[in-house]
């Protein structure tokens, strides 16, 4: 007789291991549900400190810093809310702009900014109404933990959909106009310092240059023609002198007035006022000019003057044997290389001569770029939109 044995299931399938029933995504929902009523809490009290005693006090001048500088304190909640959400709800948002902060205006300036910026505003609307959907979705999502687990990751799901897009509609950044206002608020001070360091430099040079030497002519001449009936001699020595003197202050008269506008980028564009630049190099410069037509006038200028110092800069510090300049049209935009094989190094941080022309160049939407590696070679790309002559 034989006798066979039988064995259990539990002995020939081991048990799954123990797990939630819900994946890591809707238990990152859940903790954001159950968070909101502590992050609305503190959005809430914070707005409500400044909000209005603000209102109340902006007939006064207590009122209106006290409101800039609650809206300044906005922007950094609103980016703890993005970071929230883009961890716990998978939800990227891009940053806002910065507001714009020029040089000039001040404290008043600054107050005046921030009350216009929509980004802090809606982040304000958003920490108001915060509150109390914080509250409900705690109050349900725990509730659900309970009594209504089998739904809870469907619960979770449409209470985050709510958090979504309010997240999209109030933290997300400005609509394109107004960062394009933004933007062109930005450039048109870069335009203004920049013209206003531009007349500073041409004051000075009139002053410590053709003034100082005009103001010595007069007074040469003053004493010539005191001696001529006494000493002609001397008289005439002193007249001569200061007919030296004469075609030195024209000259620095020339030079200043070159930099100013070139009378030779007027006349004749691009390719002759660049090879005349490039003549005064102290590194043999080529230059490649292939335009079809002329740009308009302000393009033209901003180009010239570009280059011009660039050259300046490979003259003083690049060390270079050559150099290399070319200027094209494609399509709507004009480009702008040079070249150096100096020792590089070149680079735009903030205070360099190469900062500046960036700044210059993205006042009119333009674009610089420079690629200069220790050890070289330096290649500086710069990129202008192109406007035809006679075109508005």
């Amino acid at each position: 007789m034989t006798t066979r044995t039988t064995s259990t299931a539990s002995d020939d399938e081991a048990l799954p291991p123990a797990r939630f029933a819900f994946d890591a995504r809707t238990w990152k929902e859940v903790a954001h549900l159950l968070a909101n009523v502590a992050t609305g809490l503190i959005g809430f009290v914070y707005t409500v400190l400044w909000l209005f005693p603000g209102l109340v006090l902006s007939f006064t001048v207590v009122g209106l810093p006290l409101l800039a500088a609650g809206l300044a304190g906005m922007r950094p909640l609103a980016r703890l809310e993005r970071g929230r959400a883009r961890r716990l709800l998978g939800l990227r948002i891009d940053e806002p702009s910065p507001l714009p902060r020029g040089r000039r205006g001040g404290f008043a300036r600054r107050v005046r900014e921030t009350l216009k910026d929509t980004v802090a505003w809606r982040s304000t609307l958003y920490a108001m109404i915060r509150l109390p959907w914080g509250v409900l979705t705690f109050g349900v999502t725990l509730a659900a933990l309970f009594v209504a687990w089998p739904v809870l990751g469907h619960l979770a799901r449409g209470l985050t959909a709510v958090d979504r897009a309010m997240a999209r509609g109030l933290l997300s950044p400005s609509s394109e106009l107004e960062r394009r206002v933004a933007e062109l608020e930005q450039d048109r001070g870069v335009v203004v310092d920049t013209a206003a360091a531009d007349l500073r430099r041409i004051e000075r040079d009139l002053h410590d240059g053709a003034q100082a030497r005009l103001v010595a002519l007069a007074m040469g001449l003053g004493l010539a023609k005191e001696k001529v009936l006494e000493d002609p001699e001397a008289a005439a020595r002193m007249v001569d002198e200061a007919h030296g003197e004469v075609k030195l202050a024209l000259q620095e008269l020339r030079d200043l007035a070159r930099g100013i506008h070139p009378a030779v980028l007027t006349d004749r564009g691009l390719d002759a006022a660049l090879s005349s630049v490039a003549s005064r190099c102290t590194v043999p410069v080529a230059v490649h000019v292939d335009l079809g037509s002329r740009p308009a006038p302000a393009i033209e200028g901003i180009a010239y003057f570009t280059v011009s110092e660039l050259l300046q800069n490979i003259s003083k510090h690049s060390r270079a044997r050559t150099a290399q300049v070319e200027v094209w049209r494609a399509g709507d935009r004009l480009l702008l290389q040079v070249r150096d094989d100096g020792q590089g190094g070149a680079s735009t941080a903030e205070g360099s001569g190469l900062a500046g022309l960036a700044e210059r160049l993205g006042s009119v939407d333009g674009l610089f770029e420079v690629d200069s590696p220790a050890g070289g070679p330096t290649v500086v790309t710069a990129e202008l939109p192109w406007r035809s002559r006679g075109s508005s």
